[in-house]
């Protein structure tokens, strides 16, 4: 299938996310007030979405705490930056097996599995504007680690999603997650069209080579919006990758720590980076108010 540049390009900025990374750079902001902060600075350097999840605020550690997303979603409304606020529905479904040879018991302290109400119970409080639904089931990246999004469990959570009127971003790491998405929207569980974010080069998912992100990239149902993200080094290439291939992009301290060789990244100079490079490419990159008229979204209020 021929494919047509995007010219009118959103950037999402992933501004904390929950891997071991807290510790390796300055900037990875862990307390509510440091996640706020650096999406609102990212929102300023022209992101029209946010892409949120929450630490610990003493040891960095990811988190599920209720309070820590009121606390990250109403200082984000309350600021006079404007942004789409995107809050992950990723975490809880973590299994860690034992070793090769006695897989059984579960690794119970690095196993945080949960129900599909539990999962969402931040999404139905904070109501952003959207959220992340990781389509299916992989390795990821540990040994033992496989995040666990089952076909029950996705259904619940996606009608869930779209009985709150919050828009799911559905997390493709692999072919067969695209598949399984397009039977969500056929069951009735998503609505269509739906939005999608292709995740790149994630252990051990689909490799960040541009073969298979063509590949990923087709088989995206026509009249769907998609976006596109590479881990490390790659990020700046996949910006340009998914416009020419007629995405959206993500960049954000989640993804990719450096800004040069040896040289840590703020989020705002990603998305700086990354706005850069989209405009050098002849498209134009649209705010927040222009995502959701494309989307139809609606901004919620701020906490009265």
């Amino acid at each position: 299938m021929p494919l047509t540049m995007n010219r009118e390009v959103f950037v999402t900025c992933a501004v904390t996310g929950s891997g071991a990374t807290q510790d390796r750079s300055h900037h990875v902001p862990r307390t509510p007030a440091e996640i706020a902060a650096s999406a609102i600075a990212a929102a300023q350097a022209g992101a029209a979405v946010v892409h949120c999840h929450v630490r610990d605020p003493e040891t960095g550690a990811p988190s599920r705490r209720l309070d820590l997303y009121r606390e990250v979603t109403d200082r984000i409304r309350a600021a006079e930056t404007d942004v789409v606020l995107n809050l992950t529905a990723g975490m809880g479904g973590d299994i860690t097996f034992g070793s090769a040879e006695a897989p059984l018991p579960l690794n119970e302290a690095a196993t945080d599995m949960i129900g599909a109400e539990a999962r969402t119970a931040h999404i139905a409080a904070c109501l952003p504007e959207l959220c992340t639904l990781d389509c299916g089931t992989m390795n990821f990246a540990e040994a033992d680690y496989v995040m666990t999004n089952t076909p029950g469990m996705l259904r619940a959570m996606g009608a869930r999603m779209t009985a709150l009127g919050v828009r799911p971003e559905i997390e493709a790491f692999d072919t067969g997650h695209l598949w399984f998405a397009k039977q969500l929207v056929n069951e009735g569980a998503l609505a269509a069209p739906a939005l999608v974010q292709l995740c790149m080069g994630v252990p051990w998912g689909a490799p960040d080579d541009l073969n298979t992100f063509l590949a990923m990239v087709n088989a995206v149902p026509r009249g769907w919006t998609f976006s596109a993200f590479a881990l490390g080094r790659h990020q700046m290439p996949y910006v340009a990758a998914s416009v020419l291939a007629g995405g959206n992009v993500r960049v954000g301290l989640e993804d990719n720590l450096f800004l040069d060789k040896g040289v840590l990244a703020t989020n705002a100079q990603l998305v700086e980076r990354a706005v850069g490079l989209v405009e050098g490419l002849g498209a134009r990159v649209i705010g927040p108010e222009a995502v959701r008229a494309k989307l139809g979204l609606t901004k919620r209020a701020p906490a009265g």
